[in-house]
């Protein structure tokens, strides 16, 4: 008789590197299966990829005991690690952080092929350079164009917004100096009590 599958959980684990310590141990322990089996079964099974961030799909059968699947790792993270930074773009495709070449993006898909809905490497190099265009990561020789579009379109853009800071701080000044030269000017009731004192004082 088959075992039933009673739970499906996934984990992103670094490679070589699963203790029963939180999170593993956190999401783990109460599925009830045995963690110490798990995490030498895991970092046995991930040595050669030791460092890396591995998903990884894990099926809890009714017995308590388990399979897993390792899947590759996360586009993003092989984008960055590929292109040597730590943080994509905040700005998203609007600011280039980093560059990477067509021969790292291929090598990038065809690691990533057996978990892509592509057909082949160069489907798998589209999705991939989408990913690493919104992360700000170019791709030398394959969007140099567009690149370069951007990169005008950001200068203006930083431009325009330091037009804007300038005359911004250009109307604070003026209403600062305004509010000082109000202050500085006696108000006609300040005259007419300035008048009346004297008078007392005469």
């Amino acid at each position: 008789m088959a075992k039933e599958v009673v739970k499906k959980i996934n984990l992103q684990i670094e490679a070589g590197k699963a203790t029963p310590a939180p999170p593993v141990g956190t999401v783990l322990g109460p599925a009830g299966i045995n963690l110490g089996d798990f995490c030498s079964k895991f970092n046995e099974a991930t040595r050669d990829k030791m460092g890396d961030i591995i998903p990884c799909d894990i099926y809890i059968y009714d017995d308590r005991s388990f399979d897993f699947v390792l899947k590759t790792s996360p586009a993003a993270y092989l984008l960055k690690k590929t292109a040597g930074i730590q943080k994509a773009s905040k700005k998203g495709a609007n600011e280039i952080v980093a560059t990477i070449t067509k021969d790292q993006l291929r090598a990038i898909a065809e690691e990533k092929l057996p978990d892509l809905n592509a057909y082949d490497v160069e489907s798998a190099m589209k999705e991939i350079a989408g990913t690493a265009r919104n992360m700000g990561i170019a791709v030398k020789g394959m969007n140099d164009a567009e690149l370069a579009e951007q990169a005008a379109e950001a200068a203006e853009e930083e431009k325009e917004q330091a037009k804007r800071e300038a005359e911004l701080e250009e109307l604070e000044a003026e209403a600062k100096e305004m509010a000082t030269a109000s202050a500085e000017v006696p108000t006609h009731a300040d005259e007419e009590e300035q008048n009346e004192t004297e008078e007392e004082n005469n």
